[in-house]
């Protein structure tokens, strides 16, 4: 594969199906990986605070017998003043990879540019690939396959949006989202997916109104209405999405064999019921621990 992983399309087709395989055998057979990186270090940067993505990747990384590094920007000379390309040339020199979470995807992109070690995009504001992964692994655990599944996107059409549409194009998988006006996917991203949807099968296609696109569907998702960084439209956005909450009655709609998916943490009461995402139809916590097995594929299919 490819030095970096920015974004789900750098990952081919093949690459694509190789990775959920691998993850897969990392899942049900640890033991068989524990010394697969043995002596290798992980730089994990962290401009955005998070459970899943720091936990996963550290206990991945321990788990495969490599190290990785939390860095702050209190722990770095990045926030005071280093630019990102000289904090990527130098991390080059210790470490065999550099993972960041950060706010804009300029910034992921320019760590990628100035490494010469491979640069893993953790979250940025424009995508969330590898929380797709796991989504989509989490998917063909439950159904046993990707192909022809079809998804209904509730909410925002935001980051991870991104990342399940441009992997949905990848593997068959369609996706119909329900979103507010003036909060839908970009719009480069949708003729992206719809044009390799025209490959794969996949077809995407963006609604106001949930109710229009959650019958007969294999699965739910749905994010928070307020993202890290987006606190001063916060009452705003409640009011805007108050229509797009997944409760009990719009899985009903779906129907019982539809899956609930969502990248965690969840806003109790906001865009989830607790009914909904404590039912049996929730596969929250699958997801979570997939972020893991998926990253630690994809560790392991980097160049060295």
């Amino acid at each position: 594969m490819r030095k970096d992983f920015l974004c789900t399309t750098d990952l081919t087709p093949e690459e694509t199906a190789r990775l959920f395989d691998l993850a897969a055998d990392v899942k049900a057979n640890p033991g068989r990986y524990s010394g697969a990186l043995s002596g290798r270090s992980l730089a994990m940067i962290f401009q955005k605070s998070s459970t899943r993505t720091r936990v996963s990747f550290e206990v991945g990384m321990t788990q495969m017998g490599g190290h990785a590094l939390f860095l702050s920007p209190n722990d770095m000379q990045i926030g005071r003043g280093e630019t990102v390309g000289d904090t990527a040339r130098v991390l080059s020199r210790y470490v065999d990879a550099i993972m960041a979470r950060v706010f804009a995807h300029k910034d992921v992109e320019e760590l990628a540019r100035h490494a010469t070690v491979p640069v893993v995009n953790g979250l940025s504001d424009y995508n969330h690939p590898c929380q797709a992964l796991a989504d989509f692994l989490t998917l063909r655990e439950h159904k046993g396959t990707l192909q022809g599944l079809r998804i209904a996107w509730v909410g925002d059409g935001n980051n991870v949006a991104h990342s399940v549409v441009l992997l949905g194009a990848r593997t068959g998988v369609s996706v119909s989202l329900a979103c507010p006006e003036g909060y839908e996917p970009d719009a480069g991203v949708l003729q992206r997916a719809s044009e390799e949807g025209a490959r794969t099968g996949a077809k995407f296609q963006v609604v106001r109104h949930p109710d229009e696109i959650v019958r007969g569907v294999d699965a739910v998702f749905t994010d928070v209405w307020v993202s890290m960084g987006q606190d001063a439209e916060k009452e705003k956005r409640r009011k805007v999405f108050a229509p797009y909450q997944v409760n009990a009655a719009l899985m009903a709609k779906a129907g019982k064999d539809a899956l609930f998916l969502h990248c965690l943490p969840a806003h109790r009461g906001e865009e989830v019921t607790d009914e909904v995402v404590d039912s049996a139809q929730s596969v929250v916590l699958d997801e979570a621990e997939n972020r893991m097995h998926t990253q630690q594929a994809l560790l392991l299919m980097l160049p060295a």
